[in-house]
């Protein structure tokens, strides 16, 4: 008996079959059959299927004489059904890698539950991936099996068979089958819900759902949507029969006022000639199914259903057009209150660039306002003490205000404070460029922290790689630039890069980088003290792996690496900690795999570790690919393993200033299987590596001594001198173009 078993349905899909059916036999879990059943589909479907079932012998074939829905189909199907766990998938969707496993982890570890459910990500058509907006519920605290009368907000969830697995006895014993007709996934899953006993959940992305610009048969007027009625007559009738499920009444009839509502406001369901009969099967339906002194929920609208149930079409039709003119009015409202706005702004902007410059106001920023970070935190930190008369203020985003250390003075981006102090500020210290609006006055003194040592194309060099500027102008970055009075410089490496990648009017300061003085004069104690927050036994060893981000793919991108199979080749004592960019902490992707595999006790998820350098401090070895990281760590003296699984695309759509693998500070690996072999064998720490790592560290070394903070303030605001150490200049780095290393 195989542990699933999966039924697809299919009918007209013959563009999508194909990725569907290889998402589920490329599952690394492989206890499962595959039941296709073809709906009487007139494309080339049915070839399709058969050609998998030949493939492979746990595809198995189904074809029906007649057409009869995805209902009959899906119900078809469950009957083949042999495994311990049923699921549906539709045919123009997918499984992402890892489901199965992760599903079955779950059963395995909540004592086979009547029913599994998990997350979705949607998949649409041009490109853009977004997460289940109802997501956080999955990783909600609360027991791990539960019952619907114990989490009712998961009634909430959209009403979709596909994301759950169902325990095959649980599932036969109820009775339960698919209706005909459209909204019959509602049937089943407020059926199963409602009696199941046990209930748990995987906060993990596995089904990618996928959002066709045209075909989609939901999406277009018929007299179909008329079968929403018969699904609701279902589910009362389901009701009524079960005094104990007398607690659900309330509630459908809200879901059922809520879901003809929005039928009716739809212009792609019921044809405007039957939205009459729409109506009036809708109003006998909520006045007959009301339960005694049933006042609907708050999220109802009240006018729109009282007229549904009460009034005629023609004046519900008359509210209707009433609401949508509102809406218009609303919305050119609001395009003047932009307008008036915008002048007013304007208008503060002027009045506040009048006041003199306060020589003792220092604003601040980090990585686009997320926080007290980076090289500005760390000349912030220096500033205070060394410098207590010059008043420090950060520009703060509001989601990360509640991340700010005990009296830390922060105005909000683009609020009135904000303008008031960057327009006043004598200092603007900054590792993004300010926005286009700031302007920079006659004495303002400009600092530019940068992100890191370049390893990718930045500024003007990103002309020759469009995939990598998608989304924003080179021109007027290098605009914003412009505003620049001094560029910090790491090392000659970065010198000679920002000279040619900004060819701006700034001063580079030799400075070192600010952010790199915890590691070179690490406090004594953090290390300990974050490895214990973090939950790392002592003896183990702890390897951090922080890949760059992709900014060639839409929306970003998370690195392909799969974790959980290189994880399998760990040794026993090695902990994995993965930290995505900072660019991907709310991404789709983070879903997959990682916050899975993080619940699991698998890995360390740190990704909303704010400050990257207790990481490399806590870490025992670093697993990067492109990031500047490799610098930063390298004045650790600890191993780094380079694992660059994409190099060639990368390559291409980015491009790097020196070749990574020709000059590497470690080994460097292409494949998970290769990374687990070199830290199961001790080769990530031999002598090789060590060479290496002292090749880079000579080639690269640069101004850091573990005092570039204070560096800066007693250069730029205290007005004294720090002598800067002295490096060997370097030769420029073989494998980059000739010209990538000259000075503009």
């Amino acid at each position: 008996m195989p542990r699933f078993s999966i039924v697809v349905p299919v009918h007209n899909v013959q563009g999508y079959l194909r990725t569907c059916l290889e998402s589920v036999l490329g599952q690394s879990y492989g206890d499962f059959e595959l039941i296709v059943v073809d709906d009487r589909s007139p494309d080339g479907s049915p070839a399709i299927i058969d050609e998998f079932a030949a493939r492979d012998e746990r595809v198995v074939a189904v074809h029906l004489p007649v057409n009869g829905g995805i209902g009959p189909a899906r119900n078809h199907g469950a009957k083949l059904a042999r495994g311990e766990y049923l699921l549906f998938l539709d045919s123009d969707d997918s499984y992402t890698p890892g489901t199965l496993r992760a599903i079955a982890e779950r059963i395995d570890a909540t004592g086979r539950p009547d029913i599994v459910l998990f997350d979705y990500a949607r998949t649409h058509w041009y490109g853009a991936v977004k997460r289940n907006r109802d997501a956080e519920m999955f990783a909600a605290p609360g027991p791990d099996v539960f019952t619907v009368a114990e989490r009712p907000e998961l009634l909430d969830l959209f009403t979709v068979v596909w994301n759950k697995a169902y325990r095959l006895d649980f599932f036969r014993a109820g009775g339960f089958t698919f209706p005909t007709g459209f909204y019959e996934d509602a049937v089943i899953v407020y059926q199963t819900l409602w009696t199941a006993r046990t209930i748990t959940l995987v906060d993990r992305i596995c089904v990618y759902y996928r959002q066709r610009r045209q075909g989609n048969a939901m999406r277009t007027p018929s007299r179909e949507h008329f079968e929403v009625f018969a699904q609701y007559e279902r589910l009362f009738r389901f009701l009524g029969e079960r005094p104990e499920l007398e607690r659900w009444r309330g509630f459908l009839y809200d879901h059922m006022a809520d879901h003809y509502l929005f039928i009716l406001r739809q212009a792609d369901r019921v044809p405007p000639s039957s939205r009459p009969e729409f109506h009036r099967r809708a109003a006998r339906d909520l006045r007959a199914y009301r339960p005694e002194g049933h006042r609907l929920g708050a999220r109802i609208p009240r006018t729109s259903s009282t007229l549904l149930a009460r009034a005629p079409y023609a004046l519900y039709a008359l509210h209707r057009l009433a609401s949508v003119k509102r809406a218009g009015l609303r919305r050119r409202h609001r395009v003047w209150r932009r307008r008036l706005r915008r002048v007013l702004l304007a208008l503060h902007r002027r009045l506040v660039l009048r006041r003199a410059l306060d020589p003792y106001l220092a604003v601040y920023s980090a990585f686009s306002h997320r926080g007290v970070l980076g090289d500005p935190g760390a000349i912030h930190r220096t500033a205070q003490e060394l410098a207590p008369h010059i008043r420090s203020v950060w520009v703060v985003g509001k989601d990360h205000v509640d991340t700010l250390p005990p009296g830390v003075e922060h105005v909000l981006p683009g609020s009135r404070a904000y303008r008031r102090v960057t327009a006043r500020a004598t200092y603007l210290i900054n590792n993004v460029n300010w926005a286009n609006d700031l302007v920079k006055r006659r004495g303002a003194v400009h600092i530019h922290t940068h992100q890191g040592t370049p390893v990718k194309s930045m500024g003007a060099d990103l002309l020759k790689y469009p995939g990598a500027r998608r989304g924003f102008s080179v021109p007027k970055m290098l605009t914003r630039a412009d505003r620049w009075d001094y560029s910090l410089v790491a090392n000659p490496h970065s010198e000679l890069v920002w000279d040619r990648a900004y060819p701006c009017g700034f001063t580079s300061l030799r400075s070192g980088s600010p952010r790199n003085d915890c590691l070179i004069r690490p406090e004594e104690g953090r290390r300990e003290s974050v490895r214990q927050r973090l939950g790392v036994p002592a003896d183990s060893t702890l390897l951090l792996y922080a890949p760059t981000n992709r900014d060639h793919r839409q929306g970003g991108y998370a690195p392909a690496c799969d974790l959980e199979r290189l994880i399998a080749g760990l040794p026993g004592d090695h902990v994995l900690a993965v930290r995505l960019h900072p660019s991907l902490a709310r991404h789709h992707e983070r879903g997959l795999g990682l916050r899975d595999l993080a619940a699991r006790g698998l890995l360390l998820d740190v990704t909303d570790e704010p400050r990257v350098e207790d990481l490399l401090l806590a870490s025992d070895a670093l697993i990067t690919d492109y990031s500047s990281l490799m610098f930063d760590y390298a004045h650790l003296d600890r191993p780094i393993v380079l694992h660059t699984y994409d190099l060639d695309t990368y390559l291409a759509a980015r491009g790097t200033y020196f070749d990574v693998t020709e000059h590497p500070p470690g080994h460097v690996t292409r494949d998970e299987d290769e990374l687990a072999r070199l830290f199961a064998s001790g080769a990530w720490r031999d002598e090789e590596s060590t060479r290496l790592r002292t090749a880079f560290r000579s080639r690269f070394g640069g101004y850091d001594d573990g005092r570039a903070a204070e560096r800066v303030v007693r250069t730029l605001m205290l007005g004294e001198d720090l002598a800067v150490p002295m490096v060997p200049a370097p030769a420029p780095a073989s494998g980059a173009p000739s010209d990538a290393l000259t000075r503009s």
